[in-house]
C-alpha cells in the first residue's frame, strides 16, 4: 500500500469516527426539541452528552487537518468549491457549541427558548450538510483541468440525490441519538425514546432505500477500482438494519446503538470505496478527476505524518475509550453532576 492510499484510508476512518460518535450527539440535540417535554428533561438529555460532545467534534477537525497535510490539492478544491456549505456547517457548529453554555446564562423563558432552537438548528444542519458533501462528491462535480470546482449551489451541490443523502444522515443521526438516550436515561424518558425510535426506524428505512437506489442509478460508484464492494456493503447495511428491528423491539438499547453506529460505518465507508482511486470525480471530463496520487503531498511529508499518526492515534483512541468508560452511568436527574 502506498502512503497516499494509507492516508486516504485514514481520512476515511476519521470521517467514519466522526459520524459514529458525533452522530448520536446530533441526535440528542434534536431530541431536546422533539422528545423532551420540559426544561428538566432537556437538561437531562444535554447532560448525557455533556462530557463528550466537544471531543467528538475533534474527529472532524482532525479529518480536515489530515486532508490539508496529506492531500493539499483535494483540500484546496473542496474548501473553495464548497465554500457556502462549509460556511453554513461552521456557523451551525459554532451556534450549537455556544448554545450549550449560553442557555444557562439567562433566566427568562424567551432566552432559554432561543438557545434551545439554536441547539436544534445546530444539530440538524451539520449531518445534513455532511451528507450533501459526501453524496455530491460521489456523484461528481464540474472540475476543470486546474482542479477548480465550478459548481452551482442549487443543481450541482443541492439536487435530489444529495438532499436524500443529507436527510438520511439527519434521520440516522436522530435514531442513533434516541438509542443513546435510551442507554443513558431511566424511566419515562427512556421509554419514550424507545417508542419514538420505532417511528424513526420506518422513516430512516425509507430514506436508506432511496439513498441506495439513487447511489446505484446516479453515480459511478460501482464502476471504480473497488466498485465491486459497493453492493455487498449495502447488503450488509440492509442486514444490520433488519437486525435493528429485532434488538429495538427487545429493548436492547446497547445493541441497537451499536447497529446504528455500524450502519454509519457502512454508509460513510461506501463513499470512500466508491471514490477510490479518486478523491474528487469530475462530471464534465473524466480526465479532470482528482486522484489519490496526483492530489497527495510529497513522500517525505507523508512519511513523517505517518510516524506521527501511528504514535498519536492509539493514544487518542485509548483516551476516548477511557472517557466513555468513566461517564458510562445513566443520568437520573437534571441536577446530577456528570462533568458538564
Amino acid at each position: 500500500m502506498e502512503l497516499s492510499e494509507f492516508w486516504f484510508l485514514l481520512i476515511g476512518v476519521l470521517f467514519v469516527g466522526f459520524m459514529f460518535l458525533e452522530g448520536f450527539d446530533f441526535g440528542v440535540g434534536m431530541s431536546t426539541r422533539f422528545l423532551a417535554r420540559n426544561k428538566e428533561e432537556r437538561e437531562i438529555m444535554i447532560k448525557t452528552i455533556g462530557p463528550v460532545w466537544d471531543a467528538n467534534e475533534v474527529w472532524l477537525i482532525t479529518a480536515g487537518g489530515a486532508m490539508f497535510a496529506a492531500f493539499p490539492h483535494w483540500y484546496a478544491s473542496v474548501f473553495s468549491g464548497y465554500y457556502l456549505p462549509f460556511v453554513l456547517l461552521l456557523l451551525a457548529l459554532i451556534v450549537r457549541g455556544v448554545s450549550f453554555e449560553f442557555r444557562e446564562k439567562g433566566e427568562s423563558h424567551a432566552w432559554h427558548r432561543t438557545w434551545d432552537y439554536a441547539l436544534l438548528i445546530g444539530s440538524i444542519l451539520p449531518p445534513f450538510l455532511v451528507g450533501v458533501l459526501f453524496t455530491s462528491m460521489l456523484k461528481g462535480l464540474p472540475i476543470d483541468a486546474e482542479m477548480n470546482i465550478n459548481a452551482s449551489f442549487f443543481g450541482d451541490i443541492l439536487n435530489l440525490y444529495t438532499i436524500v443523502g443529507g436527510l438520511f444522515f439527519v434521520a440516522l443521526s436522530y435514531l442513533h441519538g434516541l438509542f443513546f438516550i435510551g442507554l443513558k436515561t431511566v424511566d419515562d424518558i427512556r421509554a419514550r425514546a424507545l417508542q419514538q425510535s420505532k417511528k424513526m426506524y420506518v422513516v430512516t428505512g425509507i430514506l436508506f432505500i432511496a439513498f441506495v437506489l439513487l447511489t446505484v442509478m446516479q453515480t459511478s460508484a460501482t464502476e471504480g477500482k473497488l466498485g465491486f464492494l459497493i453492493m455487498p456493503m449495502f447488503i450488509v447495511g440492509a442486514v444490520l438494519y433488519a437486525a435493528l428491528f429485532i434488538t429495538m423491539n427487545k429493548h436492547r438499547e446497547g445493541l441497537s446503538f451499536l447497529l446504528t453506529g455500524l450502519l454509519f460505518v457502512i454508509v460513510v465507508s461506501s463513499f470512500f470505496v466508491g471514490l477510490f482511486p479518486n478523491v474528487l470525480i469530475s462530471s464534465t471530463d473524466v480526465a479532470n478527476n482528482i486522484s489519490v496520487y496526483n492530489a497527495a503531498s510529497g513522500d517525505y511529508s507523508l512519511k513523517i505524518m505517518t510516524y506521527v499518526a501511528l504514535t498519536m492515534v492509539p493514544i487518542v483512541l485509548a483516551y476516548t475509550a477511557w472517557t466513555y468508560y468513566i461517564f458510562r452511568k445513566r443520568i437520573k436527574s437534571s441536577k446530577e453532576e456528570v462533568g458538564y
